[in-house]
């Protein structure tokens, strides 16, 4: 009997343990991970794909990882009052009770001590990278992201952030059209997540936050137009090969493709029509683009989209170190 006690008693306690885990683990908003992944482009669109390049591109990954999640758990732990009246942030661990704030807070100073920490010793050009993000953070959430078009223009600056820190990660020398073409990018995910917000605002009838009362479709109609092309036009330039001082080989042309596609799938999922036909499940997580890693790891043409560029890219590698191609 009182093995059978025993067993029980540390199921029980393996069980208790497991969920907690799962639960300190969701406050650090794994799904937000995804957008951390820019800091592999470096490698990639340098072809520079080799063991010490991506162990040194995970290597920033996780301080990114740790950084970005301390600032989540911190933004949690002001706004509880606030997300506990709402019917989907009342879920979240903190909102919820499941992760205590006191725990909340401990966690995050050990992944912002951390990351900064450990990127300093990694590297300067790393740990300014990890620092510039951490003070953008902190500036977006006081001050910046109730500032109309500064608070689009800081989403982009966190990109080009981890892209930077991407390349320190790694000691690679960053394209200038790279550079350019990652922020427009950035600057076209944020304008479609403002449209997608205000769209489904007025479809469902909520309270606008101050910043999008400044916005208007119309307005993000012409900026999306402008960072569109911006974005085409930068990566065109990047993809033509080493004449203009962009990719190591013009055959990357071949992938200019999958970007046009990819943009253009993005835009139909932010469309009037598109969210205003979506099911209800979509309009309570807050439409279909209004979470950019949500539409990457949901979204099967967006999601074949990446891979195809991926494997386009890789191919054109091998290729290009057998001697095939110039």
């Amino acid at each position: 009997m009182d093995t059978g006690r025993n067993s029980f008693s540390t199921g029980s306690l393996l069980a208790n343990t497991y969920q907690n885990f799962a639960y300190h683990l969701a406050a650090m908003r794994p799904r937000q991970w995804t957008k951390n992944l820019v800091v592999f482009a470096a490698p990639l669109f340098a072809f520079s794909i080799n063991i010490p390049s991506l162990l040194g591109s995970l290597f920033a990954f996780i301080l990114f990882c740790c950084a970005s999640s301390g600032f989540y758990l911190i933004n949690d732990i002001a706004d509880v009052a606030a997300d506990r009246l709402h019917p989907v942030k009342c879920k979240r661990p903190i909102a919820a009770g499941l992760v205590s704030i006191p725990v909340a807070i401990g966690m995050a100073v050990i992944l912002l001590v951390g990351a900064l920490s450990i990127s300093w010793w990694r590297s300067p050009q790393l740990g300014a990278a990890i620092t510039g993000y951490a003070i953008l953070q902190v500036a977006y959430n006081l001050k910046l992201k109730r500032m109309v078009i500064l608070d689009v223009v800081a989403i982009a600056t966190g990109f080009v952030l981890r892209a930077f820190g991407g390349a320190a990660a790694t000691n690679i020398v960053l394209s200038a059209w790279f550079l350019l073409c990652t922020a427009m990018l950035a600057l076209f995910l944020g304008i479609e997540k403002r449209k997608a917000e205000l769209r489904l605002a007025q479809i469902q009838g909520t309270k606008l936050r101050s910043v999008l009362r400044r916005y208007s479709l119309p307005l993000l109609a012409r900026m999306e137009s402008v960072v569109t092309t911006g974005t085409v036009v930068t990566y065109a330039l990047w993809s033509a090969g080493p004449d203009l001082k962009g990719a190591s080989t013009s055959w990357m042309l071949l992938t200019l493709p999958f970007v046009l596609y990819g943009i253009f799938r993005y835009q139909l999922l932010s469309d009037p029509q598109e969210i205003s036909h979506a099911e209800d499940e979509h309009l309570e997580k807050g439409g279909r683009t209004e979470r950019p890693e949500e539409v990457l790891l949901k979204d099967k043409g967006i999601l074949f989209t990446v891979i195809g560029w991926i494997c386009t890219c890789f191919i054109i590698l091998w290729l290009k170190n057998q001697g095939i191609i110039q």
